[in-house]
């Protein structure tokens, strides 16, 4: 069991995950903490923030002197992950090449545990190279002989959110008209991120061994609600409007030709009208976290005067 002055290791520690777990290890009062990340503006943000936190600039998919920062860790946490991208080659190099290579640096170090945070991907109809690499990613995780356990968050929001709900406040917040793809009635279950990170900390307190979570928003609400929660809770006058979904998938296609990391994708849309219904955990009964109600959460990420101005570079 991991004591509060332990060594935790924490890679894509600057990422969206990251950056809240740490605020709340740290509210839990844990000591040693090393980040590693390899995007410089978010890891500078991370050690702005928390300047007591060992913090290391260093690309996982290249093998380096990152890995003596796993000597004498009593766990890993492994958050990095390619989660947009144009090529298949992105996520192959941070998915797998890099998960291979914190595996190695753990094992070399012996590091006793791993938390492992995977995607509820893993279990979508959708097909699309961030679904088949993070099941590829689990795979070697199993398959690796560290002892470890898995959680399979949904679709997530919260502080620091450059991605995902956290670009349509912001885009929404400075256009006076949104586009909904179709009628907008595509069922979601996002999760709260600081709910889910508190679920990560009972882990790390626990060290299950081989225990796959399913981690899911308790709140099953259509995208074109959250959006108007957003919009609700930021008291915004933007006008939403609805488009047919293959225009508003052409509409995608072409901004993928102007910007090298769009914020929404094709495969994404594909991915937001699957129709996937996820089945998860009670996390109350397994984490004894009691998750936050979706506009309670939505008006604290959004409106928060400590956090919510804060935005990772993607």
């Amino acid at each position: 069991m991991a004591q509060k002055n332990d060594k935790i290791v924490l890679t894509g520690a600057a990422g969206l995950v990251g950056q809240n777990l740490i605020v709340e290890l740290k509210r839990q009062g844990y000591t040693r903490l090393v980040a590693i990340d390899k995007h410089a503006h978010n890891l500078g943000i991370l050690r702005g923030l928390h300047p007591d936190v060992e913090t290391i600039l260093a690309d996982l998919a290249e093998p380096g002197e990152w890995s003596k920062a796993f000597e004498g860790a009593r766990l890993v946490v492994q958050l990095h992950a390619q989660i947009t991208g144009k090529t298949t080659d992105l996520f192959t190099r941070n998915n797998l090449t890099a998960t291979a290579h914190v595996l190695d640096a753990c094992r070399a170090a012996n590091v006793p545990y791993m938390v492992h945070i995977s995607s509820s991907v893993v279990n979508s109809v959708a097909k699309d190279d961030y679904t088949n690499t993070k099941r590829a990613q689990e795979e070697m995780v199993v398959a690796s002989g560290l002892r470890h356990c898995v959680l399979r968050p949904t679709l997530m929001f919260g502080w620091f959110d450059p991605k995902h709900l956290g670009w349509l406040s912001r885009f929404m917040a400075r256009t006076p008209v949104f586009p909904i793809p179709g009628d907008g009635r595509f069922m979601r279950q996002p999760l709260y991120e600081r709910d889910f990170c508190r679920c990560i900390a009972k882990c790390i307190e626990r060290e299950p061994d081989g225990d796959v979570y399913d981690i899911v928003g308790d709140t099953r609400v259509d995208y074109v609600d959250i959006i108007k929660t957003i919009k609700r809770v930021k008291k915004l006058h933007t006008l939403i409007v609805h488009i047919p979904i293959g225009f508003f998938a052409f509409l995608l296609r072409v901004y993928s030709l102007f910007s090298s990391k769009p914020p929404f994708t094709a495969d994404q849309l594909k991915a937001l009208s699957a129709g996937d219904d996820f089945k998860g955990v009670d996390t109350e009964a397994v984490f004894g976290v009691r998750q936050t109600p979706f506009e309670d959460a939505i008006r604290e990420s959004y409106t928060d005067p400590r956090y919510s101005h804060i935005v990772l570079k993607r």
